[in-house]
């Protein structure tokens, strides 16, 4: 149960720090939208591979989408962080907001893989059969 609170509180960071960062620009390229999915994705792969436990990698999820959900509206003064495209335009807010949600689903449901680590190497010895020669 402390490693789900653990990865939500450090998945609520990642999400502000990737809603505020994603509009940077370098030119034409989005580069804080590319550092903020490339680190965002690593932390979720980080998370689900170190702790084997899928449920600690939706936790880790489900922060960086309410802190992207609560960031990306209008505050209480008015302000906007992520302001809406132009029409007819796609805008890098838009992407981080829709590519959040598709990481977490593929990294939280691939299927695990037996012996990466944790839980998947307990559940394979005990499935394996005795070895006679032993």
């Amino acid at each position: 149960m402390g490693t789900w609170a653990v990865a939500v509180v450090i998945g609520l960071v990642y999400g502000v720090a990737g809603t505020i960062g994603q509009a940077a620009m370098w030119g034409p390229v989005p580069l804080g939208l590319l550092i903020a999915l490339i680190g965002t994705g690593g932390l979720l792969l980080a998370v689900r591979l170190l702790t084997a436990d899928r449920w600690a990698a939706l936790a880790c999820a489900l922060g960086a989408l309410t802190a992207t959900l609560v960031f990306s509206g209008r505050g209480p003064g008015g302000s906007v962080v992520v302001p809406a495209p132009t029409d007819g335009r796609l805008s890098t807010g838009i992407i981080w907001t829709i590519a959040v949600p598709i990481m977490a689903a593929v990294i939280v449901g691939w299927p695990a893989i037996a012996g990466a680590g944790g839980r998947d190497d307990a559940e394979a010895d005990a499935r394996m059969p005795e070895d006679p020669t032993a």
